[in-house]
């Protein structure tokens, strides 16, 4: 199983984290082959042996890696005990004081933000696409930490596997609407071959908006999960060729026991 660390976060007494790729799984086609999307159309049966693996690498129990039923939202919650997807709240930024439950976010394309004050032992976890990056996930992620001791210049927080700029055109509406909520926007595209099309940073952006509310460690894996197939699902790259789904990545973080 290949998967990746950020090294701030790995320097960290009592954090274990993970940056899963799509290696090391038994799904197939194109969910091959670590695929842990839970609302995906992939053999539920896979998923499961999957997610598990996943558990067994993060050393917390089976059935202790929780995640919510993403909307895109802002919403933060807090666990203070394992749930299952039937009774998953519908939200996109999970935090956590407690040791021994694994919480993770699933992307494929969108920004995971992992989070851990190592002093207070709070961590968290962030679905940021840009709608959510764009509303205030990030913010909200912090202030539920902020509920459970933590404090945002102690944060380390670090950005995964996601659609980078190269990867990511966007038409005229996307760039009004971000450049209408602040015109400094704007540096956060660049132009496009095609008239009218932008190319957006969404980990630029993620970044300015955690340095802003004073988040005191920033890190970027820079990798790339439109260009990098062979590490990474894609929805854009699936989309691109027709194709009748896609699997999903997961980034996870717990306190250790």
């Amino acid at each position: 199983m290949m998967m990746l660390q950020s090294k701030p976060l790995d320097a960290l007494s009592h954090v274990r984290h993970a940056f899963f790729t799509r290696e090391g799984g038994v799904s197939e086609g194109i969910y091959a082959s670590l695929n842990g999307g839970q609302g995906s159309s992939d053999d539920p049966a896979r998923v499961i042996e999957n997610r598990r693996r996943m558990t067994e690498a993060l050393k917390v129990a089976d059935g202790h890696l929780v995640a919510c039923y993403q909307i895109h939202s802002a919403e933060a919650v807090i666990a203070a005990a394992p749930w299952t997807r039937a009774n998953a709240p519908r939200a996109d930024a999970i935090v956590t004081a407690t040791p021994g439950i694994a919480i993770g976010v699933s992307i494929a394309d969108c920004g995971p933000v992992l989070f851990a004050d190592a002093e207070a032992r709070v961590v968290g976890a962030a679905h940021a696409g840009w709608k959510g990056a764009f509303t205030g996930i990030l913010e909200a992620t912090v202030a539920k930490m902020e509920e459970l001791g933590a404090a945002r210049a102690r944060i380390v927080a670090a950005i995964g596997p996601l659609i980078r700029q190269s990867s990511y055109e966007v038409g005229p509406e996307f760039v009004i609407r971000f450049r209408e909520a602040d015109s400094m926007n704007i540096r956060y595209f660049a132009p496009s071959e095609r008239s009218g099309h932008a190319l957006f940073d969404l980990p630029g952006y993620i970044r300015a908006r955690l340095g802003k509310i004073g988040v005191g460690t920033i890190d970027d894996l820079c990798c790339d999960t439109y260009a990098e197939e062979n590490y990474f699902f894609s929805f854009r790259r699936s989309v691109h060729r027709n194709e009748p789904d896609y699997g999903r990545l997961i980034a996870a973080i717990t306190l250790a026991e």
